[in-house]
């Protein structure tokens, strides 16, 4: 069994998320726990960073949730081929933009989370370098 402790919570004014984060231009901070502020040290303004955080709003996971119909589809698909957060374990990802970083807060664009959502790790956006 894993168990996972958040290190931070995202903040943000609005109430309203878009369902993805491809599709948001939403800002918000994620406000880490002060111990991980050195870990931040080499994030900088124009970075694109992937967020791992809970659906914590999100309802126990039935086996009658593998096939869902979101929102924005015309038909039911599995839930591994889509973005529900109604998921076996509700871990979320988002790739977001950062605006600048200050102390233990990362402001970014791109939010898709609702305020006060658990973040559970930070990577960085790496994409392939060409051949």
């Amino acid at each position: 069994m894993y168990g996972f402790s958040p290190i931070g919570f995202v903040e943000t004014a609005e109430t309203k998320v878009p369902r993805h984060w491809s599709v948001s231009d939403v800002k918000g901070r994620l406000v880490l726990d002060k111990a991980y502020e050195k870990g931040l040290c080499d994030i900088k303004p124009g970075d694109r960073i992937i967020v791992l955080f809970v659906f914590h709003k999100s309802p126990a996971f039935e086996e009658n949730l593998l096939v869902q119909k979101p929102p924005h589809k015309n038909r039911p698909m599995g839930v591994f081929s889509i973005c529900s957060p109604i998921r076996p374990n509700p871990v979320g990802l988002s790739v977001l933009t950062v605006d600048k970083v200050e102390n233990n807060v990362i402001h970014v664009t791109g939010i898709d989370m609702f305020d006060q959502t658990p973040i559970i790790d930070i990577k960085p956006f790496i994409t392939p370098e060409p051949d």
